[in-house]
């Protein structure tokens, strides 16, 4: 299954009326320069378990039916539902509409359905946008001072692309690390989560691997962790 935080604008799905809550925005912000943060009021008794996901579409003439999936950022017990979304533009999508949304307007959400489930202590692989599912349970986490033995390795092209990072390294002080493509050094090579890493990492034999990314991205993390001698069962995918 495709990344639901780098989801193409090309599905579309229609979702039963009975289903659907339309939410006030109540604060936006750009975050990178194709990363928007978005905070909106929570529908009563509307719950979700950190790493789960809703479809959202947006409250104007035409645009109620254009469904796509993204995962919560906040947690269950906030008093809002937050949401960060990578925008692409240049198709005229649900995202890049998404861009021009702004505090005031309305969003219509979903059901909420099952994607990544923390299972116990483990190594987070998060490439680019698929970091937002980890964030959520990260934070749940923290409010239950259960963060001690999680790792998380970040992968992003550039510096410029990280999202949350100053809140990520607060979180994991010395087990959050950046792995940039292109290094902010010009004199260093950037670099990749690549087999040679992750052997640094696999050393519990029952630790749980947790991965969200591109497809691609997931599709080579599950392959290396394999060869790798992990076992299938302790990864955990979207699913």
């Amino acid at each position: 299954m495709a990344s639901l935080s780098n989801q193409s604008d090309e599905a579309h799905t229609i979702i039963p009326e009975q289903t659907r809550y339309i939410v006030k925005v109540l604060k936006t912000e750009m975050l990178t320069h194709n990363v928007k943060h978005f905070v909106v009021e929570k529908p009563p008794g509307y719950k979700f378990i950190s790493g789960q996901a809703t479809d959202i579409s947006i409250n104007k003439p035409g645009q109620e039916e254009e469904l796509r999936p993204f995962t919560f950022t906040s947690v269950n017990a906030s008093q809002h539902l937050e949401f960060i979304i990578k925008i692409y533009t240049g198709h005229d999508g649900v995202t890049e509409k998404l861009e021009k949304i702004n505090p005031g307007d309305e969003l219509i959400l979903h059901e909420v359905f099952g994607t990544i489930t923390y299972k116990g202590p483990g190594l987070f692989l998060a490439g680019g946008a698929g970091i937002t599912p980890f964030i959520s349970i990260f934070r749940q986490l923290k409010s239950e001072k259960k963060l001690t033995g999680n790792t998380l390795l970040f992968a992003n092209r550039t510096a410029d692309d990280i999202i949350s990072g100053d809140e990520l390294k607060d979180l994991l002080p010395d087990n959050y690390h950046d792995v940039l493509e292109i290094s902010p050094d010009a004199a260093r090579l950037g670099k990749f989560i690549d087999r040679e890493l992750l052997q640094k990492y696999v050393k519990k034999a029952d630790q749980h691997y947790y991965i969200c990314g591109p497809d691609k991205f997931v599709s080579i993390m599950v392959d290396t962790l394999l060869d790798l001698g992990v076992q299938r069962s302790n990864i955990v995918i979207e699913e």
